[in-house]
C-alpha cells in the first residue's frame, strides 16, 4: 500500500523550480512596491519645492548625497522596469507574444532593457549637467 503524501492544493514556489519568467514576475511586483515608496520621496521633494528655498535646499542635500543618489538610481530603475513590464503585459493582452520562446525574450528584454535605459538616463542627465 502506498503511503499518502499530502500535496498542496495549488502549486507554489516549493513545487516549481525557479525560472527566469517567474523571477521577473516577482521582480515586477517588487518594483511596484519600490515605486510606491519612491513616489513618497518624489512628493517630499515637490512639497519642499513649494515650501521655500531653505527647506528645498535641505531636501536636495539628502538627494545629492551618495545614499540619496543610490535611492534615486533604484527608483529610476524600478520606474523603467515596471514600465517595460507594463508594455509586455499590454502586448500580452492582445494575445501576442505568448509562446514559450517569446515569453523568455520578453523576460530578458525587460531585464536588460531596464538596466540599459536606466544607465542611459543617468548618463544623459550627468552629461546635461556638465554641459550647463
Amino acid at each position: 500500500m502506498k503511503k499518502h503524501i499530502p500535496r498542496p492544493l495549488s502549486p507554489h514556489i516549493q513545487i516549481y523550480k525557479p525560472m527566469l519568467t517567474m523571477m521577473m514576475s516577482i521582480v515586477h511586483r517588487v518594483s511596484g512596491i519600490l515605486l510606491y515608496f519612491g513616489s513618497l520621496l518624489l512628493a517630499w521633494w515637490l512639497i519642499a519645492a513649494a515650501t521655500g528655498p531653505h527647506y528645498f535646499g535641505i531636501v536636495n542635500q539628502h538627494f545629492a548625497s551618495i545614499p540619496g543618489r543610490l535611492i534615486l538610481l533604484g527608483y529610476t530603475w524600478a520606474l523603467v522596469h515596471h514600465m517595460l513590464g507594463g508594455i509586455k503585459h499590454l502586448v500580452w493582452d492582445t494575445g501576442s507574444g505568448l509562446s514559450r520562446r517569446a515569453v523568455e525574450i520578453w523576460a530578458w528584454g525587460s531585464l536588460v532593457g531596464s538596466i540599459v535605459i536606466t544607465v542611459l538616463i543617468w548618463y544623459l542627465a550627468y552629461a546635461y549637467r556638465a554641459a550647463n
